[in-house]
């Protein structure tokens, strides 16, 4: 099978990124599998295992679709036909009510009911750009992993909780500059910022962490931290909020708790880390991190969240739209969008 992997950034990606990332390890896990990726993305980019092409953005799309190809993976929507079967990966939450292409494919199932689908992908990590965690040595702080200069992932939520759990924090991802202009918080010497970091010095934090603080403060699509840290043993701490749940959830340990008033999940409690609606409770389960199983987490990403499960996955589905099966039954609708304004939590 020839694969077209269309996206509008450069790869490979030089610090974090997140679509970039994902779109560079499933094509490689495509590849390895027998068949043929092409990328059709930014200009200057290159890849040492497919062709690259460079978009060209004033240009039609389907002017600029290889002949051969037998499948366009386009990671950002449009309007325009192709001549091409096609399926599309929506990666962030829409901020207005739209349709969706029939083929379109959501990263978690919470992220797919939001937006009126049914078809999702969990993401994947290529654990050879991780190497082998050392499970055993010494922990010393907590980190936080995200865009911290974005006010829904929380970051200002992570260093209050670090401070009151007495621990210091990692935070990965941002700049200082932001947070200064942007966050009323106090800096002390518990906090360190990393800025946009990637490779070994980010998988060295890691690998010397008790924790993932992950207050976020919206719906998370999926969550490409939760992996990266658990991989290297670390406990999650965050808020039940889009795909949270079913990814901490799926590894029971004490079980989870509903708000009696609107069903939504207020607290869940794991193998894999604490996730609640209450700081309180937050604090314990970070308080109690040295008594998760590293070795439990690691094998949860190793076993179920590599990029060649997720290629599979999706080469199920390439399979589906090349034998003219739409992969969500009707188009999906997206009738609460998400707003701006940030999701609560509470004392």
């Amino acid at each position: 099978m020839h694969i077209l992997i269309v996206n509008r950034s450069k790869i490979p990606v030089s610090a974090y990124g997140g679509a970039e990332r994902i779109i560079w390890w499933l094509g490689k896990a495509l590849v390895q599998m027998g068949h043929q990726v092409t990328y059709l993305v930014q200009k200057k980019s290159t890849c040492p295992f497919a062709e690259v092409r460079w978009l060209e953005e004033k240009r039609p799309l389907a002017e600029q679709i290889p002949e051969n190809c037998d499948l366009v993976h386009l990671h950002f929507q449009t309007e325009e036909e192709l001549p091409k079967p096609t399926l599309i990966t929506y990666h962030e939450n829409s901020d207005k009510a739209q349709q969706f292409h029939p083929n379109t494919v959501f990263l978690s199932r919470n992220h797919a009911q939001r937006h009126g689908g049914t078809a999702f992908v969990y993401n994947g990590i290529d654990i050879s750009d991780y190497g082998t965690p050392v499970l055993d040595n010494k922990r010393a702080y907590l980190h936080f992993l995200g865009k911290a200069d974005w006010r829904v992932k929380n970051v200002k939520g992570a260093i209050e909780l670090a401070k009151r759990s007495g621990d210091r924090l990692h935070v990965i991802g941002g700049s200082r500059v932001n947070f200064r202009r942007g966050l009323r918080i106090t800096l002390n010497s518990h906090v360190r910022f990393h800025g946009m970091l990637g490779g070994d010095g980010k998988n060295v934090l890691l690998n010397g962490s008790k924790g993932l603080l992950y207050p976020t403060l919206w719906h998370e699509p999926f969550g490409l931290a939760l992996l990266e840290s658990w991989y290297f043993g670390c406990p999650v701490f965050g808020t039940p909020y889009g795909s949270l749940p079913e990814l901490v959830g799926d590894v029971r340990r004490n079980g989870h708790h509903r708000n009696p008033n609107n069903g939504v999940v207020d607290g869940i409690f794991s193998e894999l880390g604490c996730i609640s609606l209450k700081k309180s409770e937050l604090l314990e389960g970070i308080r109690d991190a040295g008594a998760y199983s590293r070795q439990r987490c690691h094998e949860y990403v190793a076993d179920q969240f590599t990029s060649d499960r997720m290629a599979r996955s999706y080469v199920d589905l390439y399979e589906k739209v090349l034998n003219g099966f739409q992969l969500n039954e009707v188009p999906p609708i997206c009738l609460e969008p998400q707003q701006g304004k940030l999701l609560p939590w509470y004392e």
